[in-house]
């Protein structure tokens, strides 16, 4: 099947492709396209491996759903377009970058530039329908977004995950932690931060991490 996903992504995915849950998830997330309204757009599906290819990796943060809010999702997870209102979860990140390494509340939600230097920004389901959360979710794409982790996982040394959450955390399960630096916390939600995520200096122990390593460190 040919699926539309940057090159050195879709050379190492490709057998994943070819399975039937794959064409299986094709055929229902086309369906949905063409009979709901469904975020982000089609051509945004796969944004977060367009902006950052596999040689770029240096982090992986995993999200769970798209944003099912109109003109929110566009691919990357915990970020919005350019001029969408922030989400509560994507205000606590910022709140926390400010805390950790003193830096302002940026005038936008965009992580595009995160993306383009080496975050992989990588939600577990990668469309939903609009105004309806999970929606999409135990469809197939958790098994692809697995591939991903794994393929990541085996491939590549030295990458910082950055899991917030039970769900992100239970994905990481097959991250090879002697290969990786792998850092855990609660979740950035208004329910969740400030059950560990506030506080978590994961943004400058990232960058530490990076640094030792002789990799360049992420502009947050």
């Amino acid at each position: 099947m040919n699926v539309k996903i940057e090159q050195s992504w879709g050379n190492r995915l490709k057998s994943e492709f070819d399975k039937p849950y794959f064409q299986e998830l094709v055929t229902f997330v086309k369906s949905e396209y063409s009979n709901h309204r469904v975020y982000p757009p089609g051509k945004q599906i796969f944004s977060a491996f367009d902006h950052c290819t596999f040689d770029q990796v240096k982090v992986v943060i995993i999200g769970q759903d798209p944003y099912h809010g109109k003109g929110q999702a566009h691919g990357l997870c915990f970020s919005v377009n350019e001029g969408i209102p922030m989400p509560p979860s994507l205000v606590n990140i910022f709140k926390e970058i400010k805390d950790d390494l003193n830096l302002p509340m940026p005038p936008h939600g965009s992580l595009v530039r995160w993306a383009d230097q080496g975050v992989l920004l990588l939600n577990a389901t990668l469309t939903v329908r609009a105004s309806t959360p999970g929606s999409h979710q135990n469809k197939g794409w958790e098994s692809f977004t697995d591939a991903v982790i794994k393929v990541v996982s085996d491939e590549k040394h030295n990458v910082v995950f950055l899991l917030w959450g039970s769900y992100a955390q239970k994905k990481g399960t097959i991250i090879d932690k002697t290969r990786h630096h792998v850092l855990e916390s609660a979740h950035p939600s208004p329910f969740a931060a400030h059950r560990g995520f506030f506080g978590n200096k994961h943004f400058s122990q990232t960058n530490e991490y990076l640094k030792a390593q002789g990799l360049p460190e992420i502009e947050w």
